[in-house]
């Protein structure tokens, strides 16, 4: 595990060595182990290692057998040792016993199909001596991140986190606006925009080519959802739960200490159950909650690790804005409102103390049905087939009618949130329910000045692009496929990369593996979903490793109670920051709307937590890389 930076010279004018360094400097946290350059008249690549494996010999940058092609890379190849196997029979001589070498050799041979041989989590440039080229690739999923800028001269820069890039004099810190739009969407900055508008996100499943100034990229890998297999249950469970314990096996090759998170939901309790199953030993377990009950999943926790014989540990959260805020604001590099980066930050580092990789149960939810949503989605498809006039006229004002309280999560209040977008096309519903800030709650908070700078942007249009490329799928396949491609790699991974790789720990996902992922694709949907029952398949599956009670409950997510933080511990933070000369100067929001929120949350008249936590987290962002 590392990180990776470098840049190339159209002009051919030599590499600035100090300008290198710089970058380099800044990704420290993601390889404090070592370091490595490569450095030839207009290229310059570097790296950052965390050793894992071959601690002596996996030095990078690391070069093909011949010399010609040289290689910096941050991930891991979990099939690494077959593919070496199958280098040394075709007759390449190698020289260390890493999976960095495997890559580079095996694109000295396949060239870019080198990359349908990879199994695991990856992003790499290889240096092209004889055809004068530049290669970058990502993993499929998009666990490993790698972001590039391509000057009008021609140049390219490219490394793992925006602190590097933004090292190099070329790369300006204009802000690209129609991404802070989008980010008031989704609390994230979909692939491939960027805050910055001189920076772009390779987005996964694809790789890149640099070649005489000019760049190509193409998508290599896609989950195809439109090839079903015919089987039935309980091969269906067999045969995921062997997939899935040949993805944590060989996951759980490591030349360093080895644990798990374990939230005591079923995705990361079935991977903790799976490594007690192949391992020797008992599992090291890391679980985080918090002093609200409400939030914290310990019990469900300590029940898996007692049954699985796990080494367990635990710990409670408690806010430290000023402490950890600022620091998040700078690894995340761009606005990043996914307030569970905390929690994953906090685990994360109390992990690190004990053990230096760690597994986890991301991607559960994204083959397996894991969201409400998506059981709300399909109910929505059925309520729309009722005559306007009985769900207008009566269902919605009965319902209408429910007391509701606007601060505490019900299910009335969930019904009424359902009922208000049910009979909107799929693609606007789905929108609506993954957005933080409506179309109209944005009308309301943006300025004339805000809305000219973002004319013509359509966040949307992230989530139509796959819809429409869903044609012939059931509901609940379009809305896995459609996560797969927008909420999993441009939230949930760059949450857990960053939040990890900022105290030097190693991430590892089973259920990430791209043959789990390809085989849940090609399970019937009537196998995936049950009812209203979320992940009924996989419960299925989980229960045969697990206690039930640890299973058959309703699905937490990894939440944080800011609400209550806002109106406590948080206030007079949250309102210097929100109502600062600064803030207001920016000319982005309505300061009388801003107000508005945080007195209605305050006051607990209304819930806006996400809300203020997505402006907090912008203008924490704009005063550290913009104003400074």
């Amino acid at each position: 595990m590392c990180g990776i930076t470098g840049f190339i010279n159209a002009d051919k004018s030599p590499i600035d060595i100090k300008v290198l360094r710089r970058m380099n400097d800044q990704i420290i946290h993601r390889g404090p182990d070592d370091e490595g350059f490569f450095i030839k008249d207009y290229v310059g690549l570097a790296m950052r290692r965390l050793a894992i494996i071959d601690l002596s010999g996996g030095k990078q940058p690391i070069h093909s057998h011949d010399k010609t092609k040289w290689i910096v890379f941050n991930g891991e190849i979990y099939n690494f040792l077959e593919l070496r196997k199958h280098l040394l029979d075709k007759g390449f001589e190698l020289y260390t016993n890493s999976d960095t070498e495997v890559i580079v050799n095996l694109y000295q041979l396949y060239g870019v199909e080198c990359l349908q041989y990879l199994r695991g989590m990856f992003a790499f440039a290889i240096w092209d001596e004889i055809n004068e080229q530049l290669f970058l690739a990502r993993d499929r999923v998009g666990k490993k991140p790698l972001l590039y800028s391509h000057q009008k001269n021609g140049n390219l820069i490219f490394g793992s986190e925006f602190s590097a890039l933004l090292m190099h004099p070329e790369v300006s810190r204009d802000v690209d606006h129609e991404a802070i739009d989008s980010y008031l969407s989704y609390l994230c900055i979909p692939a491939p925009q960027t805050a910055f508008r001189q920076i772009r996100k390779l987005e996964p499943g694809h790789w890149l080519l640099w070649k005489d100034g000019q760049i190509k990229t193409e998508r290599y890998w896609f989950p195809d959802f439109s090839k079903k297999i015919k089987i039935n249950e309980t091969e269906a469970i067999e045969e995921t739960l062997r997939l899935l314990r040949e993805a944590t096996k060989i996951r759980m090759i490591a030349e360093v200490p080895l644990g798990a998170f374990l939230s005591g939901g079923v995705d990361s309790s079935t991977v903790v159950a799976l490594m007690a199953d192949v391992s020797d030993k008992p599992v090291k377990t890391f679980s985080i909650g918090f002093e609200e009950q409400d939030f914290s999943e310990l019990k469900y926790a300590r029940l898996v690790a007692k049954h699985v014989g796990a080494d367990h540990h635990e710990f409670i959260v408690k806010p430290d804005a000023l402490e950890i805020l600022p620091k998040l604001v700078r690894h995340y590099g761009e606005p990043y409102a996914d307030s569970s980066a905390l929690p994953t930050y906090y685990v994360s580092r109390e992990t690190r103390r004990h053990v230096t990789v760690a597994l986890n149960g991301d991607g559960g939810d994204e083959s397996f049905v894991g969201y409400e949503r998506y059981i709300a989605m399909k109910l929505a498809d059925k309520y729309c087939l009722l005559p306007s006039l009985i769900r207008k006229k009566v269902i919605e004002n009965l319902i209408n009618l429910l007391p509701t309280s606007e601060t505490k999560r019900s299910r009335v209040r969930d019904l009424k949130r359902f009922l208000k977008v049910a009979s909107l096309p799929r693609s606007q519903r789905y929108f609506r329910w993954v957005s933080t800030f409506t179309p109209e709650a944005k009308s309301e908070l943006y300025t004339q000045e805000f809305n000219r700078l973002i004319d013509g942007s359509s966040p949307i249009e992230v989530i139509n692009q796959w819809f429409s490329k869903s044609d012939g799928l059931g509901i609940i396949d379009t809305l896995l496929f459609t996560d797969q491609m927008t909420y999993l790699p441009n939230d949930l991974l760059v949450k857990v990369d960053i939040a990890s790789m900022a105290v030097s720990l190693e991430a590892r996902s089973p259920f990430l593996d791209h043959k789990v992922i390809e085989f849940a694709a090609s399970l019937p949907e009537e196998l995936k979903v049950n009812g209203l029952q979320t992940k009924s398949f996989l419960k299925k599956v989980a229960s045969q490793l697990v206690p039930r009670e640890a299973i058959y409950r309703r699905k937490m997510g990894f939440g944080v109670p800011i609400g209550k933080w806002f109106r406590a511990e948080l206030r007079g933070f949250l309102s210097e920051i929100l109502l600062s000369e600064k803030a207001l100067n920016r000319g982005l929001f309505k300061r009388e709307v801003v107000e508005r929120y945080l007195t209605e949350h305050i006051e607990a008249k209304q819930d806006h937590a996400f809300r203020l936590w997505t402006l907090l987290m912008l203008e924490l962002w704009f005063q550290h890389f913009i104003d400074s």
